[in-house]
């Protein structure tokens, strides 16, 4: 039996275990962690075979806690894209010129627009100049939230959108000063073109196999062997149940699928999908949560807020933004889904929401289901008074900090929020003192990769990796380096079912983890940045290789 031993050696190891212990050996079998340290060595004399690392370093296979993989796949695929700081003319100039390659009447769909666009883009002016650069096509471009659309007049009309079409529940149909629609779609709005280019041109099983398995891939380019797929359809828990069964899903994957629908335009959500989750659970894949989408964003100000926004007042009745649904229908589908061990992924990005969705647990605690996770997901705002809530509900705070550092989103707080509550993004010190679990996660494609290296490192800095920011977004909130790496490895696993299996390397677990060039806990945090794995091996296979990838960094 040793034979099929290999015992990994002449590393640092960072287990990633509670006590952040530190071994130089560690020992596969079967694809699980068989020992580590001296008790790994001593089973090279029974014949198992050595795998000596050349002083290279050892993490877990880190974890990212909020992603839409099979978005992000099928971005890479089969979607225009451009980064969130283009200007509207570099726009515009690279949807002619995607235009002018495509089929008669094909769709043009992708991203992203910046959030300081939307004055731009909100125009008559710009819908006629996105419709010239469409020559013809029907377009439907996100923003760098997901959250809101941008639509020309074909895709428009082939909605069903026109002056005289109501705003939809959740959502508005901008229009210029003659009641005409200018294009930018918010929130719910967005979902009505979403649902006709769907209808019109289906985006097929095949594809959606395909761009998981791309996602997948990038992940695991990057370290990631697990992951939480934060709003997850039917269609993309059947594709990677797919790919588990087939023996092609290199991650752990947990999901997240909608109760209702406000963003990506999924059909069918809610409790049809939530009784089919169980039939999609295989040896990798759990789908274990739901995923409500509780309030908007703050640059559209659809994040719901204790107090009112900038210049707003209270009797506005949009001064605060808003919720998705009540307090109580919120506590009718945690107390429902409770009851099947169901957990849930709730978007929060203003402290009201936050607040609600506290109160809330704190009723299905209450009633005595104390198993069961929660997840405020990015909770960029949170009250002082609610952050000790978090520990003493056991409520994971799920973070992604390329979304808030300072770049072009959270420069658009300013123009909504007054100070000082513009600038206290993301209290992460202050979440840790008082014991919360922070869980880190990308939101990839909202952010423009899954690559943690640089979020890690804004973590740390609180500065923008790129440095095209220039900066620090509240400063006193850093992490450690230990801490940031917690919150990819061990802390993620936890917030999202699956410390049982993996998130650290101790005996037992499935031999996960990544293999890095250089210490990320004893080189200076500039060298992060730039940080790529050298492999990534998920249950003891190698799923990653530097010289073999075409990943981008």
């Amino acid at each position: 039996m040793s034979e099929h031993i290999l015992v990994y050696t002449n590393a640092t190891i960072h287990t990633m275990d509670a006590n952040l212990t530190t071994v130089d050996a560690f020992a596969v079998s079967g694809g699980r962690i068989a020992a580590l340290g001296d008790a790994a060595r001593d089973l090279l004399a029974a014949g198992a075979q050595e795998v000596d690392l050349g002083g290279r370093t050892v993490l877990p296979g880190l974890i990212d806690a909020h992603i839409h993989h099979a978005q992000g796949g099928k971005k890479e695929l089969f979607d225009f894209c451009i980064p969130p700081t283009a200007s509207l003319g570099g726009i515009l100039s690279e949807i002619a010129k995607e235009a002018a390659e495509l089929p008669r009447g094909a769709w043009l769909t992708g991203g992203s627009v910046g959030s300081g666009l939307i004055e731009q883009v909100n125009t008559a002016q710009a819908l006629a100049r996105l419709d010239e650069a469409s020559a013809g096509h029907p377009v439907l471009l996100t923003d760098d939230s997901l959250h809101n659309r941008w639509a020309n007049s074909l895709a428009l009309e082939l909605a069903g959108i026109s002056r005289d079409t109501p705003d939809p529940a959740g959502g508005q149909i901008c229009r210029d000063a003659q009641g005409n629609p200018t294009g930018w779609l918010v929130e719910a709005a967005g979902m009505m073109a979403e649902k006709a280019k769907e209808r019109l041109d289906p985006f097929e099983l095949d594809k959606l196999i395909e761009s998981s398995a791309r996602g997948v891939a990038e992940c695991n380019a990057f370290g990631i062997t697990g992951f939480q797929d934060a709003a997850t359809s039917m269609q993309i828990m059947q594709a990677v149940h797919r790919l588990d069964t087939a023996g092609q899903l290199n991650a752990w994957v947990v999901s997240s699928t909608p109760v209702e629908e406000f963003i990506f335009g999924y059909e069918p959500v809610g409790q049809p999908v939530i009784e089919f989750m169980p039939d999609t659970a295989s040896e990798h894949h759990r789908p274990t949560y739901i995923k409500i989408f509780l309030d908007g964003v703050p640059p559209t100000r659809t994040a719901a807020f204790l107090d009112p926004y900038k210049g707003a007042t209270e009797a506005d009745p949009c001064s605060h933004g808003r919720m998705t649904m009540s307090q109580d229908k919120l506590a009718g589908w945690l107390l429902r889904t409770a009851q099947l061990g169901i957990g849930a992924k709730i978007h929060c990005t203003g402290d009201a929401s936050v607040r609600a969705v506290l109160d809330t647990v704190a009723q299905v605690r209450a009633a005595g289901f104390t198993g069961v996770g929660y997840q405020v997901a990015h909770g960029q705002f949170i009250h002082p008074d609610d952050l000790p809530r978090f520990a003493e509900l056991e409520v994971s705070a799920d973070i992604s900090p390329a979304i808030w550092y300072p770049g072009v989103i959270t420069e658009t707080f300013h123009e909504v929020l007054d100070e000082p509550q513009a600038s206290r993004v993301q209290p992460n010190r202050l979440l840790l003192e008082h014991g919360a679990r922070i869980a880190a996660g990308s939101d990839w494609p909202v952010a423009p990769s899954p690559n943690p290296w640089p979020a890690i490192y804004g973590l740390v800095t609180r500065k923008d990796p790129s440095g095209s920011f220039p900066g620090a977004l509240w400063e006193e909130q850093a992490m450690t380096i230990a801490e940031a790496l917690t919150a990819y490895t061990r802390a993620a696993a936890e917030a999202c079912g699956l410390a049982d299996v993996t998130g650290s390397l101790e005996t037992g677990k499935s031999a996960d983890f990544t293999v890095l060039p250089i210490d990320p806990m004893a080189v200076p945090v500039q060298q992060l940045i730039d940080l790529r794995p050298e492999s990534t091996y998920f249950a003891g296979r190698r799923v990653y290789a530097a010289q073999t990838s075409s990943a981008r960094g």
